[in-house]
């Protein structure tokens, strides 16, 4: 039984959009339950607080969340008709889903093809009853809209996943299920890598009305679990979703381990009071098989999250089996509480809610406050001192112990789920062997959307998280959060790791902005004015472009005679950039002559030589590949070695023996031919897109033929840094549409993942024909008849939009370019 990391959270609860916002909810014990949003429907036409009244529901209060009908569906290629016929539970399931992977540092578009599974639970179809209520309302778009397997399906589609892809109905514990699953494709090694949550909206009055007539609505209009005052709960909305790994591939790939699934299990309550009744033998059967596949002891669990909703018998029945299960040989409290006093009763999403409310508080390593408690249910005995709930909070530090919690989930039918989670392993020190004697003194970051628009307020999002995370204004020594000695190179690891995340953990679309910067302070002022759109200000320290068509730009490398200033960039690199330094010393081995970074006679000629041919090896290595070389001087053997024409091997030792000859030549052995073309500058850089120099020198003016068609040429130059150049020109090159290899960008630096900014989605409405409110509230007599469908145009429109083919809806979704 393999552990199971859990490395990416997203989530959208009532007054909380993000796993962030949420545990500020949290953690300020604050309640986002409020009265029915008026949009939904008009409360006093189907409220009556008398639960028995028919037709009626006896509550007008839940945990809802805003913009239910908006969604961003030209982010992931859907046309506006598909949209209208979309459950807003799927598009809400995408959207979480994407912003999972992105917490967990994963580019969404570059997991096509992979053993990739998709497991969303969820029981709620108010959109489908709305839609099929009137059957003219119908269209192509309505099955694959609302089947509820869909929406597992639909994410699996639009990426290309190739893992298990399926929707879990178990009710209330749906979500829970779905993760259990996830765990035992993970376990089976029929996925490597999954997403499981769950989701759950309220659309129309059906479903209210229905769970009045149950009796099991609060009247008062609050969850109030373990509570002498509980009478029942309240329902909520949300989706939550989690990325999960085997903890050793986790591990291997230096994912951020948020938290880890020790084991889990799931039961049903068979043969009960009632089909709804709960089941305490089962319940306690149910955490008893779960400690056991977790390989821990009951009185090792220090906080249980409970289903736990408010109504007092079931609540009751809870806490019996907890004390069964977790009392035996304990000498610590263990505590216990339940979201839904925070956000409601999620119902399928309930238990994501809860698994995400844990993984959070092991986090922050604080146990958040319990609302609407204040004197123990009859039947809740907390005499013992052992099982507590705690209004006020409780810090929860990590000991030499690892801290390991419950999380229960019950479904109406039966279906019961529980997970034992443990705190994440401690982070493993990078070991400085290999790692460069010093980082780079400038960094890159990227960022890119499918607007202009949602670029800037991507910018925007980054620089609040600088100042959220107290990177700004050297806050980090100012909170003490670092010593004060090492806080500039802590800052700059941070900036490092931010960077690295940025660029290697987000698909990548054609408006691209990149800001070279030497510190965080920096890289906030670069975000502020662009987000504010004073990017004018500081042009040079900007660079962004939207990428058009989806022809790569050619480059051509071009080296220049080798100069002094050349040896003391090289330096610069050798000291800061691991790939230049191994390429640099293997060359040295084959130099008959000492390499030597000093100006001196002779090492201008082979030092420069070599310092050349690292940095195109390390342009390389970053994934840019020229089309052609070109050279002068002696940069034309380097450039012959880097087209293939010459061996490295062959030209250095002769080079070595004529350091201080000019005349010294190597012939290709054999019929060698080279890789790569081979220029004369003066004609044929012409129709080249771009020209990256490789030294200090200036090469080959364009001659008048040539000017109207030359290359865009990125030269290096001796009095400015060398990082804030090569970044610069990377940028320059990133935003033309070059792709880029950021992992091997940063390979060799001990970079770390962290939790960055999530894509900022531009939402519209999207609703069939009419506003629910109208729908839901008036007889279908009355009722407008929907005109998009009449004429026999349109409806052949329509029919040729129901099969699109895989290929072509793939490049709708995946080409960032044209998007």
């Amino acid at each position: 039984m393999e552990p199971i990391a859990i490395i990416g959270l997203g989530c959208r609860f009532p007054k909380a959009n993000s796993p962030r916002t949420f545990w500020q909810l949290l953690k300020a014990g604050q309640q986002a339950v409020g009265t029915v949003p008026s949009e939904r429907w008009d409360v006093e036409t189907f409220y009556d607080p008398d639960p028995e009244t028919v037709g009626k529901m006896s509550s007008c209060r839940g945990g809802f969340l805003d913009g239910v009908d908006r969604f961003d569906a030209n982010f992931f290629g859907i046309s506006e008709i598909e949209a209208q016929h979309i459950d807003p539970q799927q598009r809400l399931f995408l959207e979480v889903a994407w912003e999972a992977l992105e917490h967990a540092a994963i580019a969404p578009l570059g997991l096509g093809g992979s053993a990739t599974g998709v497991f969303t639970g969820l029981c709620t179809i108010d959109y489908h009853r709305l839609l099929y209520r009137d059957f003219g309302c119908i269209g192509p778009y309505s099955g694959t809209g609302t089947t509820m397997s869909i929406t597992a399906n639909r994410l699996s589609y639009l990426l290309d996943l190739r893992g298990p892809s399926m929707a879990v109905d178990a009710a209330c514990s749906s979500s829970l299920v779905a993760v259990h699953l996830a765990c035992q494709s993970l376990r089976a090694e029929e996925s490597d890598l999954c997403l499981a949550g769950g989701v759950n909206l309220i659309l129309s009055p059906d479903s209210m009305i229905s769970s009045s007539q149950t009796g099991l609505l609060s009247a008062q209009g609050e969850c109030r679990p373990f509570d002498a005052g509980a009478d029942g709960y309240v329902r909520g909305e949300g989706c939550g979703v989690v990325v999960l790994k085997r903890l050793s591939d986790a591990q291997a790939n230096g994912d951020n381990i948020l938290a880890v699934i020790r084991g889990s299990a799931i039961n049903q309550d068979g043969l009960s009071n009632s089909m709804t009744a709960p089941n305490g033998l089962a319940q306690q059967a149910l955490i008893e098989k779960s400690l056991a596949a977790s390989q821990a002891d009951a009185k090792d669990i220090s906080y249980v999250e409970a289903h736990a909703v408010g109504t007092p018998l079931g609540d009751a029945i809870e806490f019996k089996a907890l004390k069964k299960t977790l009392l035996s040989g304990r000498e610590m409290p263990c505590v216990i509480g339940s979201v839904k006093p925070n956000i409601g009763h999620l119902e399928a999403a309930s238990g994501i809610a809860s698994l995400i409310k844990v993984v959070l508080a092991l986090q922050h390593e604080e146990i958040p406050p319990q609302l609407n408690f204040e004197q123990a249910n009859d039947y809740v005995s907390l005499e013992e001192d052992l099982l507590e709930i705690v209004p006020e909070g409780r810090p929860w530090p990590r000991h030499q112990k690892a801290r390991l919690a419950g999380v229960s989930t019950f479904g109406f039918g039966g279906t019961n789920a529980h997970l034992v989670i443990a705190e994440a392993p401690a982070k493993a020190e990078a070991l400085a062997e290999g790692l460069p004697q010093s980082d780079r003194t400038h960094h890159i970051l990227t960022l890119t959307a499918k607007s202009q628009t949602a670029l800037r307020s991507l910018a925007q999002r980054y620089s609040k998280y600088l100042v959220d995370n107290n990177l700004v204004g050297n806050n980090l020594v100012s909170n003490n959060l670092v010593d004060s000695s090492e806080s500039t190179a802590d800052l700059a690891r941070l900036l490092g790791d931010i960077c690295f995340t940025a660029n290697t953990g987000r698909s990548h679309f054609a408006e691209r902005l990149c800001l070279v910067s030497h510190s965080t302070d920096q890289l906030w002022r670069q975000l502020e004015q662009f987000a504010e759109g004073e990017e004018t200000v500081l042009a040079h320290q900007f660079i962004a472009e939207r990428v058009k068509g989806r022809k790569r730009p050619s480059v051509v490398f071009v080296f220049p005679e080798p100069t002094a200033e050349l040896l003391s960039l090289g330096h610069s690199l050798y000291q800061s950039q691991p790939i230049f330094r191994e390429i640099f010393d293997q060359c040295a081995q084959l130099a008959t002559v000492p390499l030597s970074f000093v100006a001196e006679p002779g090492s201008v000629r082979v030092t420069g030589f070599v310092v050349s041919y690292a940095i195109a090896s390390l342009w390389q290595s970053w994934g840019i590949q020229p089309r052609a070389t070109a050279g002068e001087g002696l940069g034309q053997y380097v450039a012959a070695c880097v087209s293939g024409l010459l061996e490295i091997s062959e030209v250095l030792p002769a080079l070595s023996a004529a350091a201080s000859d000019l005349n010294f030549s190597v012939a290709p052995s054999g019929d060698t031919t080279p890789r790569i073309p081979l220029l004369a500058l003066e004609t044929e850089l012409a129709g080249y897109d771009v020209a990256l120099e490789m030294g200090t020198g200036s090469v080959g003016a364009p001659t008048a033929a040539t000017r109207s068609n030359k290359p865009r040429r990125l030269s290096l130059r001796g009095d400015l840094p060398v990082w804030s150049q090569l970044l610069t020109h990377l940028g320059q090159l990133f935003v033309q549409g070059v792709a880029v290899d950021w992992a091997r960008f940063d390979q060799g630096y001990g970079r770390h993942r962290c939790s960055l900014p999530t894509y900022p989605f531009e939402r519209s409405s999207h609703w069939f024909s009419q506003p629910v409110s109208q729908r839901v509230s008036e007889p279908a007599a009355n009722r407008e008849k929907p005109t998009a469908k009449n004429s026999p145009a349109q409806q052949d429109r329509h029919k040729s939009l129901v099969n699109i083919p895989k290929e072509v809806a793939s490049q709708r979704f995946n080409a960032a370019s044209n998007n």
